[in-house]
């Protein structure tokens, strides 16, 4: 096993004191990823594809060499998107004999799995690894297939989930040489900075890599990437599809169509495809993180099924990249941010319609109702403001907040806030 120890050499310089990249500190996400370490549970890093899991991966192994003083050898990282790892015979098996025999065989080590999805049946050693009470498991995964019901049948309740997703405004700031501070002063100082950057974030998303770049020919080429890598190896690879034209037909045509109501009727008759197929090849879309739907608010399940829901990208640098836009983009891409931002905070999003129509209507832990319309504009529709006050006539004493997203307008008035976008994100609101 000679080659194989190579490979993991290669993939673990820290075993010979070399340096290794770490990237920019995501601090939120490696303050919560440390504090679950201490409870021993194995810790699951799943996100979208480049959403920057492997480099928070490194940024805990550097953490633990440089400030825990954990031994550099005690640690074992394993990328299983790298071939030669994954179509071994008995890939985790082969690889934790050869760590165990040529590297490290103290039981009290650190083993991290990148894109372990990969290894078809990875849950079982997880449990195994898990029930010896002795290495701790640091697993990442770009698929939600990763926490399959098989995966929750043998590991319920040992495992804590840390989603992760591109860069909020926040990141994408910080990433821009812009690190933001809870002050006022700071604030006033820096808001042309602000704005010109949540332009540039509204169009270009926050993948890291394509934040870091300045050169705008490559980043599109970065995203064009991303989607066919997303598409194929989360999508067509995993779950061996078939009719690969009619499933990319579906991505494409709902990222064009991003933010707007479908139905499954309907994009059959358009995609000439039967509604079991459509139906399934949607969940794989979202399974594999890069599409969500939002049903219509409602407290009859049956009346949320019934209805059209709406559609969601993961990114607006990545739909932008694939997909035909329309020069009336920018207030669709507005309310999509929101979207992902609403789910980056763990919200439970739906829509609402009636005579007009709601974006996001949140449900809040105490059971009350936030509704929120995302304008991008300090010329506010008359249309919006009657949405709003409709959806609080219908639900009266359960709706706790009526909110407008604008471009810079901020104000009360008549029971309804005016929120600047740019504020919200960075949750500098009033």
């Amino acid at each position: 096993m000679t080659q194989l120890l190579e490979i993991l050499e290669k993939l673990n310089p820290w075993w010979e004191g070399k340096e290794f990249e770490i990237g920019l500190v995501r601090e939120e996400y490696l303050s919560k990823i440390k504090k679950y370490l201490t409870t021993k549970e194995i810790v699951i890093l799943n996100g979208v594809r480049r959403s920057g899991k492997t480099t928070l991966l490194f940024q805990i192994i550097h953490d633990l060499i440089y400030n825990q003083k954990i031994e550099p050898k005690k640690i074992l990282f394993v990328n299983f998107d790298v071939p030669d790892l994954a179509n071994l015979e008995n890939p985790i098996k082969s690889i934790l004999n050869t760590y165990r025999q040529d590297v490290c065989s103290d039981k009290n080590t650190y083993l991290v799995f990148d894109e372990v999805q990969n290894i078809k049946g990875w849950e079982r050693y997880a449990k195994t690894i898990y029930d010896s009470k002795e290495p701790q498991l640091i697993v990442s995964g770009s698929s939600s297939y990763l926490l399959d019901s098989k995966l929750a049948t043998l590991i319920s309740g040992r495992y804590l989930k840390v989603p992760v997703f591109p860069l909020d405004f926040s990141e994408y700031l910080f990433f821009n040489g812009l690190k933001t501070f809870r002050d006022r002063l700071w604030l006033v100082s820096n808001k042309n900075k602000i704005m010109n950057n949540l332009k540039n974030y509204l169009s270009e998303g926050g993948f890291p890599r394509v934040a870091l770049q300045k050169n705008n020919t490559l980043k599109r080429e970065h995203l064009r990437t991303y989607y066919e890598s997303i598409v194929y190896k989360d999508i067509l690879l995993l779950y061996n599809i078939r009719h690969t034209k009619i499933l990319r037909e579906l991505i494409y045509y709902l990222c064009s169509n991003f933010t707007g109501l479908y139905s499954y009727k309907t994009l059959s008759e358009l995609l000439k495809v039967d509604f079991t197929t459509l139906k399934e090849y949607f969940y794989y879309a979202e399974e594999a993180k890069i599409l969500f739907e939002t049903p219509l608010f409602s407290y009859s399940l049956k009346t949320q099924s019934r209805n059209n829901k709406k559609i969601y990208c993961i990114d607006n640098g990545l739909r932008n990249a694939v997909s035909f836009k329309f020069s009336k983009d920018e207030g669709k891409l507005a309310e999509n941010l929101v979207f992902i931002e609403l789910k980056r905070r763990d919200k439970d999003v739906y829509y609402w319609k009636n005579k007009g129509e709601v974006d996001f209507i949140i449900k809040n832990k105490d059971q009350t109702l936030t509704a929120i319309n995302v304008t991008y504009s300090d010329e506010i529709n008359e249309r919006e403001l009657k949405a709003l006050n409709e959806f609080k006539d219908g639900f009266k004493s359960k709706v706790k907040e009526l909110i407008i997203l604008t471009k810079d307008t901020e104000q009360k008035k008549d029971g309804i806030k005016f929120i600047p976008l740019w504020k919200w994100l960075l949750r500098y609101e009033k």
